[in-house]
């Protein structure tokens, strides 16, 4: 853990030494270096369950994939934001890629917390640095208005699970999550036992989101500049899920009967989000609802409990996190060289970048879960679980999967296909960076096909 977590910490110190001229090639290469330590993670030796350097920080199967996609898209999002961060004076640089390793500080050592109390602050302290990049590098001035969404809904969710959890301690005595697992289960049936289950679980429902709390993600998405994008959709709604899946453990055996209404918000959500999908005119809008969608599966995956509801639920966090990723770049190559998000004005953009039209082609073809990509197995594992808990799931998670497809298409067809607008000239070509960008979203996505096991959590 330490060798991924100490060349992160020391390089914002060291940010203000580096030569002008070479910050962003020596920022791009040292965090490349930490992902591939990171690499070293996914080979598991340990028998017990956990593998630990100390008794604070651990990796297990069900945090390790999410580490490593979080060490993976720090020099991803460092590629991608060299071109509109260029212009800005040396010292903002500066503050803007030391905010984006302390957003990666924080959400290792929240994956990787083996105190539940820990992972909360962890949790929270995430909120930090994605506001600031949000509102101090945001394209447009409603940048303050998605940040004070932000900032409340995250928060609002958060205050009751810092009480549950400080009661959890009073009444087991420990929020260690080597011991906690081994204590006597909980006698949960007051009144107050129901709201303490609640408690727990509502900062997770917020964070990933689920229907009905998602406000402040399409605001957030839209407003962000690119690598606040791509690290809200990768990592930040995973933390989420993470926590969901270390909470459900000790809420039983109230999640039975208490877990209904929330199944049924995440099902809804999956055709409300997607029929928003459908009437979307704006690119990043659009790729910010499919996200609520594909967490709405998620969370329906993670409150059925069930082994392969769990393992869909981490297959589809991980592959979600790459392709949405990878979508938010492509919308942001578009942006810089269009200056326009509204898919009517900057279309038929096949004609002019054709090579860019077949990364935009296989980015959609994932998002709608393309066999054999882990996108659709994460999905027809939740699916399958769903089904088997009541066949009357099917209708909302097939109608659900139509509309996934009719959106990713209709996305690719308005921003590719089609006459070119007369107003679009003189766009500039892409770069070598940008291709590499999307090469390095999509490798593991195809590789992770070869070898699953990967991500399968507990259950492999």
């Amino acid at each position: 853990m330490l060798k991924v977590l100490l060349p992160t910490m020391q390089w914002p110190p060291t940010k203000p030494q580096s030569s002008t001229m070479l910050k962003w090639t020596t920022s791009t290469a040292h965090s490349l270096l930490i992902a591939l330590i990171s690499l070293t993670w996914l080979k598991w030796t340990s028998e017990t369950g956990w593998a630990t350097s100390g008794t604070h920080l651990a990796t297990d199967p069900l945090s390790t994939p999410l580490l490593v996609l979080t060490c993976w898209l720090l020099p991803l999002m460092i590629l991608a934001s060299q071109n509109h961060i260029n212009s800005e004076p040396m010292n903002r640089q500066r503050l803007y890629i030391s905010l984006l390793a302390s957003l990666q500080t924080f959400l290792i050592l929240a994956f990787g917390a083996t105190e539940i109390i820990m992972f909360y602050i962890m949790f929270e302290a995430t909120l930090i640095p994605t506001l600031i990049i949000i509102t101090r590098w945001g394209n447009q001035t409603e940048r303050l208005n998605a940040g004070i969404y932000f900032l409340f809904y995250t928060l609002a969710g958060s205050l009751p699970l810092l009480v549950a959890l400080l009661l959890l301690q009073q009444s087991t005595g420990t929020l260690s999550l080597f011991i906690i697992q081994y204590s006597q289960p909980l006698v949960l049936d007051s009144w107050g036992d129901k709201i303490w289950w609640a408690g727990c679980l509502i900062a997770f429902l917020v964070k990933m989101p689920l229907y009905g709390v998602h406000l402040w993600l399409p605001k957030a998405h839209v407003e962000a500049p690119v690598a606040g994008s791509m690290v809200l959709a990768a990592v930040l709604l995973k933390l989420g899920g993470y926590g969901m899946m270390r909470m459900m453990i000790m809420l039983d055996p109230l999640s039975k009967e208490l877990a209904y209404p929330f199944i049924i918000l995440a099902l809804w959500g999956i055709i409300m989000t997607g029929s928003i999908c459908l009437r979307q005119t704006d690119l990043k809008s659009l790729i910010a609802y499919s996200s609520v969608s594909h967490m709405g599966l998620v969370a329906g995956g993670i409150l059925i409990q069930t082994p392969w509801g769990f393992s869909g639920a981490i297959i589809l966090m991980i592959a979600h996190g790459l392709v949405s990723s990878m979508l938010f770049c492509l919308a942001n190559t578009a942006y810089e060289r269009t200056h326009s998000r509204t898919m009517i004005l900057a279309r038929g953009l096949q004609m002019i970048f054709p090579l860019t039209a077949v990364w935009w082609f296989i980015a959609n073809l994932a998002n709608l879960a393309l066999p054999p990509l882990p996108n659709l197995m994460g999905e027809l594992m939740i699916i399958t679980t769903l089904f088997s808990w009541t066949p009357m799931t099917i209708s909302l998670t097939g109608m659900g999967t139509l509309i996934t497809a009719g959106y990713s298409l209709y996305m690719f067809l308005m921003s590719q296909r089609g006459p070119t607008p007369n107003h679009i000239i003189k766009l500039a070509p892409f770069h070598t960076r940008e291709h590499l960008l999307m090469a390095l979203h999509l490798i593991p996505v195809i590789l992770l096909v070869t070898k699953p096991e990967l991500m399968w959590g507990w259950c492999h």
